[in-house]
């Protein structure tokens, strides 16, 4: 079962990896100006956000519970 969080990406510390994105794709896709968004705010089932997040080199990913 899923915890109530909320994921937001920090623009100006994203680099544009798409690591998040290839991580989690239900979650993080690449805008048209190349930084990571967020597309589903609460997360998935399918992953664990926190290990995306902790995954990010430039530690773009910002979740609170």
């Amino acid at each position: 079962m899923r915890w109530r969080m909320k994921i937001s990406i920090d623009k100006d510390a994203c680099i544009g990896c798409g690591l998040c994105e290839s991580l989690c794709p239900d979650v993080f896709q690449l805008g048209e100006d190349g930084k990571a968004e967020v597309i589903s705010p609460d997360g998935c089932d399918g992953c664990d956000c926190q290990s995306v997040a902790d995954s990010c080199p430039s530690s773009a990913i910002k979740i609170e519970e």
